[in-house]
């Protein structure tokens, strides 16, 4: 009887370990694979990506993030203040809404307005990098 239970112990031991030794692998290469994302990701933002990413750090608030407060889809001044002033009417207090709900719909026009300053900034510079003769 006790010879059943240390070769059923053994067993159980065995098949713990190569359970964990699944798992470590599984993870290690999901580890890996996310890694190298992250860096093909961060090379193809390149400079403006760095500045864009300063710019959510400073304002607390990514592009994507703003782009969904506002419902837009594109860097478009004219449909960004547009969704601005509808949103902030929408949710004075008068009219039932919150200052919380407001303020989330400025700091997304803030840094959608920060976001279209880099992109002119940078187009800028490419114009006088590449004057046209």
């Amino acid at each position: 009887m006790l010879y059943i239970n240390i070769k059923m112990a053994k067993y159980l031991a065995q098949i713990v370990v190569m359970g964990v030794q699944v798992v470590g692998r599984a993870f290690a290469r999901a580890l890996r694979q996310e890694y190298a994302a992250s860096q093909a990701a961060a090379q193809a933002r390149g400079q403006t990506g760095q500045e864009s990413t300063a710019a959510s750090s400073i304002s607390g608030m990514s592009l994507q993030e703003a782009q969904q407060i506002l419902n837009i889809s594109t860097l478009s001044p004219e449909e960004i203040q547009k969704n601005y002033e509808h949103l902030f009417k929408a949710n004075e207090k008068s009219v039932g809404g919150s200052f919380y709900l407001q303020s989330k719909v400025v700091r997304a026009k803030e840094r959608l307005d920060e976001e279209l300053n880099i992109h002119k900034q940078e187009q800028n510079q490419q114009s006088q990098q590449n004057p046209e003769t």
